[in-house]
């Protein structure tokens, strides 16, 4: 075979290679589902999953949207504009949202999921506090843009009166303000407030 045109790696599928052994589409399903083949095994397209197996769907178990993804949202195309499929069954199911600001919070905690059973219109702060309660709230360590451990955090806040916040900053490589801030338990709040 011309090394210049190389066919998709999976078996039966003969589309040219676009990226990692994969045709376009078996590369997109792999960096979204960690499979070529991964997204489930429904065909018919994200309108059809939606009508006929989400709206439809009778079960207490998760049901993973298998098609396209926005921060780990099913988002389909919808009347030309893209739209968050949990959204879209949340509202069939439960009717329109009480305001403006209600969400459709998930009552399992996976963002994917678009089982009608888990789905719910809820506040800001509901929301919040389930994905608190499901451990998906990016508090702490979980969330990207955290330079510390909680242990870390912790032993700042165990040596307030001990060392200056600057000395502490230089230590672990963060600002004054930060030290500050862990200290007065504006961040990592979620820390007891006993030092340990």
């Amino acid at each position: 075979m011309n090394s210049k045109y190389r066919e998709c790696s999976v078996p039966t599928c003969g589309k040219p290679h676009k990226a990692n052994g994969f045709c376009e589409s078996h590369y997109r399903r792999h960096r979204r589902h960690g499979d070529p083949l991964g997204g489930g095994t429904y065909t018919g397209g994200p309108l059809r999953f939606y009508q006929e197996v989400a709206l439809k769907h009778d079960s207490d178990d998760c049901l993973p949207w298998p098609y396209s993804t926005v921060n780990g949202y099913g988002q389909m195309r919808l009347d030309g504009k893209m739209a968050l499929v949990h959204r879209l069954v949340c509202g069939a199911i439960n009717g329109t949202p009480p305001s403006t600001e209600h969400e459709a919070a998930h009552g399992c905690g996976n963002r994917s999921c678009v089982n009608p059973r888990h789905l719910r219109w809820a506040t800001a702060a509901e929301n919040s506090a389930d994905r608190i309660l499901h451990g998906t709230h990016p508090i702490g360590e979980l969330n990207p843009r955290a330079k510390i451990t909680g242990a870390v955090a912790k032993e700042i806040r165990g040596l307030r009166g001990v060392a200056t916040q600057m000395a502490i900053a230089k230590r672990f490589g963060i600002s004054q303000q930060t030290v500050s801030q862990i200290q007065s338990g504006k961040l990592w709040s979620s820390l007891s407030t006993q030092a340990g």
